[in-house]
């Protein structure tokens, strides 16, 4: 799957590399094992930063800094990482979903980066591009609705949007079926910590999703 990133994202950062991994994996019910490293993971969040300190994450302000730079209120629409990271400095729970999504989930937390997660079989065509949204681009976002993307990084395939840094689209969302896998990890920040973050899914879609088949590249 070629991702290509156009050239008013490239301007508004100029030093964004994206992770990529596509593999095959088995989608479950969340075990207790693993959600053990979650609650390891809050507890962490929990003991080394404030709420109001959270976008400062040097991965989250990044992203912030893009949404403004594109004319978005990252308040408004936060990255995924981010309103994570919020919910459990409020203390409230991180939802369990599936094995797949808590996995990105998990990823993002501890590395601040937003991840797109998505069934690889329901991407149309052969390639995806990292555009700018516009108010033309109707977007259903999982579990929120109708989602303005008009000036949000916005990832394309054949036939619309599929997923921004502030959530993905129902249309190529993981579910139970799921058994191809991308993840792509949005580094805004530059290439920092991503190599930890892909070797972090790695582990984990190795203990608890039968990971078979892995691929993983750099975009620059």
């Amino acid at each position: 799957m070629d991702i290509i990133i156009s050239n008013r994202i490239r301007e508004a950062c100029p030093q964004l590399v994206l992770a990529t991994i596509t593999c095959e994996v088995k989608n479950a019910e969340t075990s207790s094992e693993f959600w053990s490293e979650m609650e390891a993971e809050v507890q962490r969040i929990k003991s080394v930063y404030a709420l109001e300190e959270i976008n400062k994450r040097p991965e989250i302000a990044a992203t912030r800094k893009v949404y403004k730079i594109l004319g978005k209120d990252p308040n408004r629409y936060r990255p995924s990482a981010e309103a994570l990271c919020r919910r459990i400095l409020r203390e409230i729970s991180i939802y369990k979903v599936s094995t797949l999504v808590d996995v990105i989930n998990l990823v993002s937390i501890r590395s601040g980066f937003s991840i797109g997660g998505f069934d690889l079989d329901k991407i149309e065509g052969k390639e995806i591009r990292l555009e700018v949204g516009t108010a033309d681009d109707e977007f259903e976002a999982i579990g929120r609705g109708l989602l303005n993307v008009a000036g949000l990084p916005l990832y394309k395939d054949k036939t619309g949007g599929i997923g921004t840094p502030t959530s993905d689209n129902e249309r190529t969302k993981i579910s139970a079926d799921t058994t191809r896998l991308l993840m792509i990890i949005n580094g805004y920040s530059g290439r920092s910590g991503l190599q930890d973050a892909v070797d972090f899914s790695i582990e984990l879609l190795g203990k608890y999703a039968e990971l078979a088949n892995v691929e993983v590249h750099f975009i620059e």
